[in-house]
């Protein structure tokens, strides 16, 4: 009630029959609940559109007087940002009351997933545009997968509260919390491939997705897309 949650979209319309604030923070909708835009890529969370654009060079645009470079958001690995160069990105908030589960934007196969440790600032509106390289220091979980359009990049930010990120094929990411960079490779008979619409991970409570698209994907956002709109799964991206 607090934070104007609509429970009729849910499986499970009762709140008492949520045991723990995480089951109720990560309730399924409905089925056919959010429809999937005949688009190459739709939308992947219900939230608000933090920022969306070009990559310039490396750097990713935050907020007003904030970037942070696409090296730092993956970890330190310049290779796996290159190909992201001059690409695309879009940073897509989920406040609490939102839906807590990420779906695929297009349809994917995993190659790698990267927990890199990190702070656990608040990453609203408000602290985005206070804190420098704010997506970029979190705690979060890199996801790289190969696409139609080519290599694209997933991440998961974690956030004050936001205690675990969990994904379909590895279950909980954190904790536990080492403090040291963890990496996983897919390949052969562990290649994931997830269908665009499917889901792919969730939050506790709320955070915020970055996505890296590279330059090739030419994409093509959507034209009603705009700073601070609010945005619901499986409406068209690009």
């Amino acid at each position: 009630r607090k934070y104007g949650v609509n429970m009729d979209e849910a499986q499970q319309p009762d709140i008492r029959a949520y045991k723990t604030f995480n089951e109720f923070f990560t309730r399924p909708l409905k089925a056919g609940a959010r429809p999937l835009a005949d688009a190459d890529w739709i939308c992947p969370v219900d939230g608000a559109i933090s920022q969306f654009g070009r990559v310039e060079k490396d750097q990713v645009f935050q907020a007003k007087g904030h970037r942070f470079s696409t090296t730092a958001l993956v970890g330190g690995d310049a290779a796996l940002a290159a190909p992201f160069e001059d690409g695309y990105f879009a940073n897509l908030y989920l406040s609490p009351k939102d839906y807590h589960r990420i779906h695929m934007p297009i349809t994917g196969t995993l190659r790698r997933m990267i927990h890199v440790p990190g702070e656990l600032f608040s990453v609203n509106p408000t602290t985005a545009r206070g804190v420098p390289g704010l997506f970029a220091r979190n705690e979060r979980v890199v996801c790289l997968f190969d696409t139609a359009k080519g290599p694209f990049v997933l991440v998961l930010v974690g956030a004050t509260i936001v205690g675990s990120m969990a994904t379909v094929w590895h279950g909980l990411v954190n904790p536990p919390r080492t403090g040291e960079l963890r990496e996983w490779h897919y390949s052969g008979d562990q290649a994931v491939t997830l269908e665009k619409g499917a889901e792919m991970g969730r939050f506790l409570l709320g955070s915020t997705v970055v996505m890296l698209m590279t330059r090739d994907a030419a994409l093509d956002f959507n034209p009603d897309w705009a700073p601070a709109r609010s945005i619901r799964l499986g409406e068209r991206m690009a």
